[in-house]
């Protein structure tokens, strides 16, 4: 029996098998974040040889696209949490019917996000305080990214479905393939066609010289084929989640299942939208300090995330375990495994940060030729690595109240610290200490913000209003077995 089935089957669970399901569940989910944050680092690097204008149209437009995507993101976990408390009470029926609900759901969300995205493209960089120089670009950039919207967020409900239901290796999988595919397409759409010498032989290779445009053409064709994968997996091949052809009826939201999700991913969406405000508004505090300032800002944030990409693998790993454990109505293991990865999380990421501290240099060398955009890159990016333990405190314990849908408050903690804390502390140093300040701005709101998850994951009462919903529940339970059609 896999220690998975132990929390679906109430069976007893030692210190040392919790500790071993974590790093089970986390080392895939850390390379599927890997995979991901490689992809940003190939996108950089590439576009980086391109100049500090082509490097700047990117940058410009990243905290808009991260708010995007990061909507698309959250809408769909308020479906794949409520299939980990189906499959951990092991109603799987139950739990084919929320994704059923969950596709055509978030199929149209990430239709009419896409829309949206690209009603505002074209006059976006302007309200983000970029010039005609990098207007263009950032533009089609931008652009490609939200027409692709549709197809990523099913990348999102695959991939968030399968790791809620313990699958955390093909999601991994996948991404690294992603990875690969975006190597290859960004390597042909980007550059134009030329000539390299290999062992004595000069070889041809084929390219589009598509440049900003081929950079965002290549990693939505990546992205497309992975979802394309991902999903005919967790439909047809994924354990208790196989769906056949069913009426078209069986797709349609219904009140319950609605509700839940509105419940579980409007507080996240919300606080992700007031997160992604506040990292435009960081934009529109960097813009006016130049091109240089704003490359080095937007390199520096990708070379950070391979410092803090284990922090997520793990928040996804304490979302799966808690989630589980809460539909098993397993209140003992919520709380040890929240204590668990949130462990985990920091001790991991206060390694990375020794890592990204030392290897800042070598890191924004990679991803870019230009020698003030790389200097000033690593300044930042040494004044970062001193917030890394307390970043992984907020990151993993919010995945952890995911889990068993503690998401109000934690969304209102995130919205109080980035924006009474980072917002006015970067606006204040920004002019006279310039993107040093607006980087040591970030440094104190994300130990301040750990501080704060940490005092909330010690409280208890995250995990004890989950057992108070678990309680009101136990009558519901008794109908555990309805029919898969009564309950669509």
């Amino acid at each position: 029996m896999s220690d998975i089935s132990k929390i679906q089957n109430g069976e007893h669970m030692t210190l040392r098998e919790q500790i071993g399901l974590t790093a089970r569940l986390a080392v895939p989910a850390i390379l599927a974040q890997l995979s991901s944050i490689m992809m940003q680092y190939i996108d950089a690097s590439m576009v980086g040889r391109l100049g500090a204008d082509q490097s700047a149209s990117v940058g410009l437009m990243s905290s808009s696209l991260w708010l995007f995507w990061g909507v698309c993101s959250t809408i769909t976990m308020g479906f794949s949490v409520q299939v980990a408390h189906e499959i951990g009470a092991k109603r799987y029926d139950r739990a084919r019917s929320v994704l059923r609900q969950g596709i055509s759901s978030s199929l149209v969300a990430g239709i009419v996000i896409a829309l949206i995205g690209l009603a505002i493209a074209p006059v976006l960089p302007y309200w983000l305080g970029g010039d005609s120089s990098i207007a263009e670009n950032a533009t089609l950039y931008f652009g490609v990214f939200v027409i692709a919207l549709p197809v990523l967020t099913m990348n999102y409900l695959a991939g968030g479905m399968l790791r809620c239901a313990g699958n955390m290796k093909v999601p991994s999988l996948l991404n690294v393939m992603m990875c690969v595919l975006d190597v290859i397409f960004n390597f042909v759409l980007i550059f134009p066609t030329r000539v390299i010498d290999v062992a004595s032989f000069h070889l041809t290779v084929p390219g589009a010289g598509l440049g900003v445009l081929g950079a965002a053409l290549g990693t939505v064709a990546a992205e497309c084929v992975t979802a394309s994968v991902m999903m005919w997996y967790l439909c047809r091949r994924e354990k208790g989640l196989t769906i056949g052809l069913r009426p078209f009826k069986a797709f349609l939201p219904v009140k319950e299942v609605i509700n839940k999700a509105v419940k579980i991913a409007l507080p996240m969406t919300a606080e992700h939208v007031v997160f992604c405000g506040a990292q435009i508004m960081i934009t529109v505090i960097v813009a006016p300090l130049g091109v240089v300032a704003i490359a080095a800002n937007a390199f520096a944030v990708t070379a950070e995330s391979l410092c803090y990409m284990p922090g997520f693998g793990i928040g996804d790993a304490a979302t799966t375990l808690t989630g589980q454990s809460y539909g098993a109505g397993r209140i003992d293991l919520v709380k040890r495994f929240g204590y668990i990865t949130v462990a985990m999380g920091m001790s991991i990421m206060t390694v990375m940060g020794g890592v990204m501290y030392f290897a800042a240099p070598l890191m924004m060398d990679i991803m870019t030729p230009v020698v003030a955009i790389s200097q000033l890159g690593t300044e930042i990016l040494r004044i970062e690595a001193w917030a890394e333990p307390m970043y992984a405190a907020a990151i993993v314990a919010y995945g952890a109240f995911v889990g068993v849908g503690d998401t109000l408050l934690p969304a209102i903690m995130n919205f109080g610290s980035i924006w009474l804390v980072r917002i006015p502390v970067a606006a204040v140093l920004a002019p006279t200490v310039g993107l040093r300040g607006v980087w040591i701005a970030m440094c104190v709101e994300l130990t301040f913000r750990g501080s704060i998850f940490l005092w909330r994951l010690i409280s208890g009462k995250w995990y004890r209003n989950a057992k108070k919903h678990i309680s009101a529940e136990v009558v519901a339970d008794v109908d555990a077995a309805i029919p898969e059609e009564d309950f669509q």
